[in-house]
C-alpha cells in the first residue's frame, strides 16, 4: 500500500516537472529577438553620389594630307612634246604643236621640224610633209610665216603648225589616220613620240602643210 502511494506520487511530481519545463522553454522562445532584417540596398540617388572614374579624352582625328602630284619627269633631250587644241572647219585641219624647254640648259631651235606620222599600229603613215601650205590652203600666217632661230632658255616653249585636208580624193586609195606624231626637234637631237588625243584624218590626198618654230610669247 506504502509502495504504491509512493509510486502514484513519484508519476505526478515527474509530470509536473515536465510540464514546468516546457513552460519555461515556451517563455524563453518568446523572450528570444527576432532575427535582423538584412541591410538596405543602395538606392538610385545614393548610386549617383558614387564617384565615378575619369574617362580619357579622345584623340582627335588627323586630317588627311592631299596626295602631291607627281610631276612628269623631263625626256632625255631636255624638251617634253605637248598636243594644243587644233582647228577643222569645211574639211580644213589645223593641228599645233608645243615644244617645252625642261632641262637646265637654254635650247636652239632652227627652221622646221622634222615630222612623221604613225598609225595605230604604230606603222609608218605614208605622207608628204611640205614648208608651208602651198598646195592646200592659203592665209594660215603660222604656215607661211618664214623660218628663223629661236632660243628657248630654261621653262620657255616654242609651237609649230601642220595644215591638211580632210578628202577622198580617189575611190581607189584608201583614206588614212595617223594616231600619233614622232618630232626630231633639230638635227640629230633625241626623236620625241606623242599619242595623239585628236587622230590626224588625212583622207586620201597624201599631203601635210608644216610650219616653222615660233616662240610662244606669254
Amino acid at each position: 500500500m506504502i509502495t504504491e502511494q509512493w509510486g502514484a506520487r513519484w508519476i505526478r511530481g515527474l509530470a509536473v516537472g515536465v510540464i514546468a519545463v516546457a513552460a519555461v522553454a515556451a517563455v524563453a522562445g518568446c523572450d528570444a529577438p527576432p532575427p535582423p532584417e538584412p541591410a538596405p540596398r543602395p538606392t538610385a540617388a545614393a548610386r549617383a553620389d558614387r564617384p565615378t572614374q575619369p574617362t580619357q579624352p579622345t584623340q582627335p582625328m588627323q586630317p588627311m594630307q592631299p596626295m602631291q602630284p607627281t610631276a612628269e619627269p623631263c625626256p632625255d633631250g631636255g624638251v617634253r612634246l605637248v598636243e594644243m587644241d587644233g582647228n577643222a572647219a569645211m574639211g580644213l585641219r589645223v593641228a599645233d604643236f608645243r615644244l617645252v624647254n625642261c632641262g637646265a640648259q637654254p635650247y636652239v631651235l632652227e627652221g622646221y621640224p622634222q615630222l612623221s606620222l604613225r598609225d595605230d599600229r604604230n606603222g609608218p603613215v605614208e605622207v608628204a610633209v611640205e614648208h608651208g601650205a602651198a598646195g592646200i590652203t592659203t592665209g594660215v600666217p603660222d604656215i607661211e610665216e618664214a623660218p628663223g632661230q629661236v632660243t628657248l632658255a630654261p621653262g620657255q616653249a616654242a609651237s609649230f603648225a601642220i595644215v591638211w585636208r580632210n578628202l577622198v580624193t580617189d575611190s581607189s586609195v584608201p583614206a588614212t589616220t595617223a594616231r600619233s606624231v614622232e618630232v626630231e626637234p633639230r638635227p640629230g637631237a633625241p626623236r620625241l613620240s606623242l599619242r595623239l588625243s585628236a587622230p590626224l584624218d588625212l583622207g586620201n590626198t597624201g599631203k601635210l602643210g608644216l610650219g616653222p618654230w615660233r616662240p610662244v610669247v606669254r
